[in-house]
């Protein structure tokens, strides 16, 4: 394995130096980049065989390939995986991937790389692979439609068109999926060069963290278009460029505090402390004595969370982990006992839970479906169980499917994963729906 190179000693540096002349503002994109050279058998083994260069969305790996390679071609290689980090097409592949379970890698990256390269096109300076996709092909092969590569780019972003290409269907004699007439097709074009998407693993803080992330290559990506004009490496603003979206864990977690925070009342049987300031400055004047001001008090010790369990439908197993982490998390820091609620149609059972004391084994037992009970969902009989404890804050860990004619008291939250219905989400009665992406 070749040593460990610099920011700026790599393979691909005389591509970026051509970059930054040719666009130097969209093209010093690329220095926010990290670079790092690879070896054949490290190359071989994240499956990128014979490529020049791949990318795990935050890196550009360069393999000995890439030496062979002309400038031009290096150049182009270097701006497609460029735009593939800034559009942020490998934790968007993880986003999607926790949103649908099953989502086929090389079909997704085959739907990033026409976006890619009907953007980087036009421009004269760099060179693109002989066969390389782009957006009005796969649209005209494997969807039938004829569009222009600039109404093409402004039309479609990659979760869109991968959702109207993966036509896969379940394979009754194997444990994956058959691809359908449309999957078969688009894997047909682009070939090998189209397998240069290789998203690392997530770590722990991943939603959060991306979150911040496309926020920042949103504003770069504007700011470098705009400073370079008719020059920028951008053929025009796609719609694929990267969408900021607040994670749920951090909504939660302001519903929640802002809920379940302690709230002041005056307390008449204790004198403010500005009072007492005031009285020491002043003295004992013979005028008389100072208007009392009462002090100030928690009104409520202990707040109330009660969480209600719809065992009608189901949740993922990541997801209801996710959830009772920041469950758990949130009532530790604010010291909050819970009350979980769990039901369907009638109430099946309550239990009461010491801060910090949800887990997911305690979760996924009460949340499989179909528990002491079955058929559908009336959020009423659970609703008036949980006004019966006096909620600060009600959560409700559901799909929103099915009547509910009684609001308890307090905040409430309708927690629904990402496989709800949209149209049981426009139809929540009261209260806030909150996503779990």
């Amino acid at each position: 394995m070749p040593p460990p190179t610099g920011q700026h000693e790599h393979r691909g540096r005389r591509a970026v130096q051509r970059l930054v002349e040719y666009a130097p503002a969209s093209g010093s994109l690329a220095l926010w980049v990290a670079h790092r050279d690879v070896s054949d058998d490290e190359a071989r083994a994240h499956a990128a065989g014979r490529l020049p260069v791949y990318t795990d969305g935050r890196t550009i790996h360069y393999t000995p390939a890439f030496e062979a390679l002309g400038l031009d071609a290096q150049t182009g290689w270097v701006a497609h995986e460029l735009l593939h980090v800034a559009l942020r097409h490998g934790p968007r592949f993880r986003a999607l991937q926790r949103r649908l379970g099953d989502v086929d890698l090389p079909l997704f990256n085959r739907c990033a790389d026409a976006i890619v390269n009907s953007t980087l096109a036009p421009a004269p300076w760099l060179a693109l692979p002989a066969k390389a996709l782009t957006l009005p092909v796969l649209l005209d092969q494997v969807l039938a439609t004829t569009r222009s590569d600039e109404a093409a780019l402004l039309e479609w972003d990659v979760e869109r068109l991968y959702a109207a290409v993966d036509d896969r269907k379940p394979d009754e004699r194997a444990s994956g999926r058959k691809d359908g007439p449309r999957a078969a097709t688009l894997r047909t074009l682009g070939g090998k060069d189209s397998e240069d998407l290789k998203p690392g693993p997530e770590g722990p803080d991943a939603v959060v963290a991306e979150a911040e992330q496309a926020r920042e290559w949103g504003d770069r990506l504007l700011r470098g278009h705009s400073g370079d004009g008719a020059f920028s490496i951008l053929r025009t603003l796609p719609r694929d460029l990267p969408q900021v979206h607040t994670p749920w864990e951090q909504v939660l977690r302001t519903q929640v505090a802002r809920a379940l925070a302690p709230r002041l009342a005056e307390n008449p049987s204790r004198p403010a402390r500005s009072w007492l300031a005031n009285q020491g400055r002043v003295g004992r004047p013979a005028r008389g004595r100072l208007p009392w001001q009462p002090g100030l008090t928690h009104a409520r010790r202990v707040p109330r969370l009660v969480l209600v369990l719809d065992v009608s439908g189901s949740i993922d197993e990541p997801l209801l982990a996710r959830f009772a982490a920041e469950l758990a998390a949130l009532t530790r820091r604010l010291d909050a006992p819970m009350t979980v609620v769990v039901g369907d149609d009638a109430v099946r059972a309550v239990h009461a839970l010491a801060p910090g004391r949800v887990g997911l084994r305690e979760l996924r037992a009460w949340a499989t479906p179909g528990v002491a009970g079955g058929g559908g969902t009336d959020f009423t009989p659970l609703l008036e169980e949980a006004s019966r404890h006096r909620p600060d804050l009600t959560l409700v860990l559901t799909d929103l499917d099915g009547p509910a004619r009684h609001r308890p008291a307090g905040t409430l939250i309708w927690a629904v994963p990402p496989t709800a219905d949209e149209a049981h989400l426009s139809a929540a009665p009261f209260g806030r729906v909150l996503r779990l992406r």
